[in-house]
């Protein structure tokens, strides 16, 4: 039922067409949904089931019958040679052939056909997944582009005044000379990163246009709750799409099993001709019949049985290494996940604290001038870049969060 939904819904993915744009904010789920109706990828995926279905209705079909003539017993030598009609065998044929492959091959022809549909569809699903993943992805990382920037410009708006002070500070005594070179590059540094993060923004809009198809893409609304269950996770497992996929390509290869057995068996063919002849001696019809010998199979059938068989094993026992290999991705990727959350728990509960409480005693110190400028100016650049760094490694949780909760966390 799942795959004949999926077959329902790639059909009107490929029939629509590119799906109308709305310049309007995209919420996370708005993202997910735009790309997995306007994706190229998709559309071509339809399109490539489409065309596996349609291959179906052939399959197992008889071979188109021929049609065969000529002369038949036309003398070239004797006492009749070189001349057509004199004799009474030679005839002017006109016939059909049919051929007539073996039920066994034909039942396995329609459903090696039909294995190609699933995994058509199957393919179509991973496909879905991969879209989905990657818009996700880009909408997180425009959505903390732009807080970050925001932060920045409101970090850069508070430490102007102090910038603008260290001047009257140096021309008045009250700071060193080097306090301006320093201030300077601090500034720099900052303006660096606000570079960065444009260049960050920028680039996340171009992976979401190609996602999702809006030209000028804009977010609203929060990104998903860092909330991935390990247990669900774990569960779910078998549902994936790259694992389902297995399953249509065990039919498959068994049809094509069934398909080179099917080559042990004999084939037949059947003809027949009508023969037009001088009227003296009166027309012939001719019927005829003509059966494969498949007499050599241990250097032709058995081969090439051998080979589809190990190839039906190969696919067990790949789904089996995809397994494995998809249970220590997530194993992997909760460790990092759970390490990415401490970290950040530690940045903005801890190290942004203190970089606060510093600001606040440096600053007293300044008031009460045992401190100069330089001290104050860079204790409010450790306090941005404590909040610049809070926000990377909250964008860093939330990324993989939703990263492992779009490939290990099934349909939905």
């Amino acid at each position: 039922m799942r795959a004949l939904g999926l077959v329902s819904a790639l059909a009107i993915i490929a029939s629509a067409g590119a799906v109308p744009v709305q310049a309007e904010p995209l919420t996370f789920e708005a993202a997910l949904n735009r790309a997995a109706s306007d994706a190229p990828d998709l559309r071509a995926a339809a399109l490539g089931v489409e065309a596996a279905e349609a291959s179906v209705v052939a399959a197992g079909q008889l071979p188109d019958p021929r049609l065969a003539f000529g002369l038949d017993g036309f003398p070239v030598s004797g006492p009749f040679a070189g001349q057509f009609g004199d004799d009474d065998f030679t005839a002017l044929r006109v016939g059909i052939e049919q051929d007539l492959p073996s039920r066994a091959r034909r039942r396995a022809e329609r459903r090696l056909a039909e294995s190609a549909v699933g995994v058509a569809v199957s393919d179509s699903a991973v496909a879905l997944r991969e879209v989905r993943i990657a818009a996700g992805l880009a909408w997180i990382d425009l959505y903390y582009a732009d807080r970050k920037l925001a932060v920045l410009e409101d970090i850069l708006a508070t430490l102007e005044p102090l910038w603008d002070t260290v001047p009257s500070g140096v021309a008045s005594g009250a700071d060193r000379p080097a306090t301006a070179l320093e201030v300077v590059r601090m500034k720099a540094a900052l303006d660096d990163r606000r570079s960065e993060l444009v260049a960050q923004r920028q680039s996340a809009r171009a992976v979401l246009t190609r996602w999702t198809g809006d030209v000028d893409p804009s977010i609203e609304g929060l990104p998903p709750s860092d909330a991935p269950w390990p247990v669900i996770l774990r569960a779910g497992l078998d549902d994936l799409p790259e694992l389902r996929a297995y399953g249509a390509r065990d039919r498959r290869a068994q049809a094509e099993l069934d398909l080179a057995r099917a080559g042990s068996r004999p084939d037949w063919s059947l003809q027949a001709s009508y023969q037009r002849r001088d009227p003296r001696f009166g027309d012939m019809l001719s019927v005829g019949a003509s059966v494969s010998l498949p007499l050599f199979q241990r250097e032709r059938q058995q081969p090439l049985i051998a080979a589809r068989s190990a190839d039906a094993a190969r696919v067990t026992v790949e789904r089996e290494g995809k397994r494995r290999q998809l249970q220590a991705d997530l194993e992997g990727d909760l460790a990092q996940h759970a390490t990415d959350h401490a970290q950040w728990t530690r940045a903005r509960d801890v190290i942004l604290p203190l970089a606060l409480q510093q600001s606040d005693l440096e600053t007293a110190a300044y008031a009460a001038g045992r401190v100069g400028l330089n001290d104050v100016i860079q204790t409010f650049t450790a306090v941005a870049e404590a909040r610049l760094d809070v926000l990377d490694k909250e964008a860093v949780v939330t990324r993989h969060a939703a990263e492992i909760s779009l490939t290990y966390g099934g349909d939905q």
